[in-house]
C-alpha cells in the first residue's frame, strides 16, 4: 500500500472495527509461536496495538479496501 489514507479507529463504530480485525486475522493467518490463540486473544492483541500505535487501520482508496499495517 503505497497510498492510503489513515483512519483512526475511533472513527468507527465497535461493530466495524471488529470486523475489520477479523478480517485482517483470518486473511493474513496470524498464527504463530508454540501456542495457538483464540479469534478472541488476537482481537485483544491487535486493540493493544492499535491503541500503543504501534499499528495503524490502512484504507487504500485504490483497491477499496481495509488493512492494519504497522505505523512505521
Amino acid at each position: 500500500m503505497d497510498e492510503y489514507i489513515e483512519i483512526p479507529p475511533g472513527q468507527l463504530s465497535a461493530e466495524l472495527l471488529q470486523a475489520v480485525m477479523e478480517d485482517y486475522i483470518t486473511r493474513e493467518g496470524t498464527d504463530y509461536g508454540h501456542r495457538e490463540f483464540t479469534l478472541e486473544e488476537k482481537v485483544a492483541q491487535l486493540q493493544g496495538q492499535l491503541q500503543r500505535g504501534q499499528i495503524v487501520i490502512a484504507y487504500d482508496p485504490l483497491s477499496e479496501s481495509c488493512s492494519l499495517i504497522a505505523k512505521d
